[in-house]
């Protein structure tokens, strides 16, 4: 199994890309291919006592930075390694593909360069996020900022059977995202999708309020990418600022850093529950290979998360299985 890696992408990168690429070498045994400026690549190897050996490397002269605009990785940027990594991976040079760069650019090159599933209208992010009890998938998170019903119909497939086949979820719950949850409520976009979904053969379990999205109602949260990735930053500022309020208690007067001590290890597991680090990222679900967005400020844990998130998803056959399912509601339309 082969990744292809964006070396140069992230704000920590290359060095914290490399290191994050290195250590999942040795623990998920995958071949890692870095793109980017070899001579740079190599100059931070050696001054890290890394073999540049245990990569492949793939030269590429140029960088997308967040003041490109998304397109420019088809355009004006053609060379840089973002652009020539998916390019190889649309050309077979690897089985997946990840990054930390640019959201658009990915967005738009995983879109234009390694191409959608058949029948798929636009790609679109997928986050995996800690909830009350367990994980759950929210999708859009922010590709498409404007969706039709029959595109978050799409999501609703493709987070299904993402969270059946790669996080081991049985049957799972899908929810549209709205303001309330009786059928009459919220936009068209919201009364139509319901209507798609009610008489789909997902597990669909209605509309989900904001309140309920982290509560355990649903698996799948679907919505438009603005709605989703408003839902995202907000519940990452929330998770941040009571983190901060609990460290802020235990840390207030002795009384409480004894009381802290008693429940240190409790604290350590529900801190690593919302550290978006353990994910790394969130796939681009509905292009024809595996491509992964990890985080802009990505050290090298969270980027050796992020691989190993982009091989249980290569591992999956999520791409082949929603093509399918996609066949058969095609052909459902159409005996209508």
């Amino acid at each position: 199994m082969r990744i292809i890696v964006d070396a140069f992408g992230g704000d920590n990168a290359p060095l914290e890309i490399i290191k994050g690429s290195l250590d999942a070498v040795k623990e998920y045994g995958v071949d890692i291919t870095l793109v980017g400026k070899e001579d740079v690549i190599r100059k931070v190897c050696k001054e890290q006592g890394i073999n540049p050996d245990t990569f492949e490397i793939l030269n590429a002269d140029d960088v997308i930075t967040n003041d490109d605009n998304g397109s420019d990785v088809v355009k004006a940027k053609s060379q840089s390694s973002m652009a020539v990594g998916l390019k190889y991976l649309h050309d077979g040079g690897g089985d997946a593909f990840v990054s930390a760069g640019s959201s658009g650019a990915i967005c738009v090159g995983a879109t234009l360069i390694v191409k959608r599933i058949k029948g798929i209208s636009r790609p679109g992010f997928a986050a995996v996020i800690p909830g009350a009890v367990s994980k759950f998938m929210l999708l859009d998170c922010g590709a498409n900022l404007q969706c039709r019903p029959e595109m978050l119909r799409q999501f609703a497939v493709m987070g299904s059977v993402y969270m059946n086949k790669v996080m081991g979820i049985d049957n799972p719950r899908v929810g549209i995202a709205n303001v309330g949850t009786e059928e009459h409520k919220g936009t068209e976009l919201q009364q139509e999708t319901y209507a798609l979904l009610k008489n789909s053969s997902l597990n669909f379990i209605g509309y989900v309020e904001g309140r309920d999205i982290p509560a355990d109602k649903c698996d799948v949260v679907v919505c438009d990418g603005f709605t989703g990735n408003m839902i995202l930053k907000t519940y990452e500022g929330v998770a941040i600022a009571l983190m901060k309020k609990f460290k802020g208690i235990f840390t207030k007067n002795l009384k409480n850093k004894l009381a802290a001590s008693m429940v240190l290890k409790d604290v350590k597991v529900l801190k690593k529950d919302f550290d978006y680090g353990e994910t790394g990222g969130a796939p681009i679900l509905g292009v024809q290979k595996p491509v992964f967005k990890a985080h802009g400020d990505s050290d090298a844990r969270s980027f050796k998360n992020a691989i190993g998130q982009t091989k249980q998803y290569l591992e999956s056959g999520v791409i082949e299985i929603v093509t399918e399912k996609l066949k058969e509601i095609k052909a459902g339309e159409e005996n209508d």
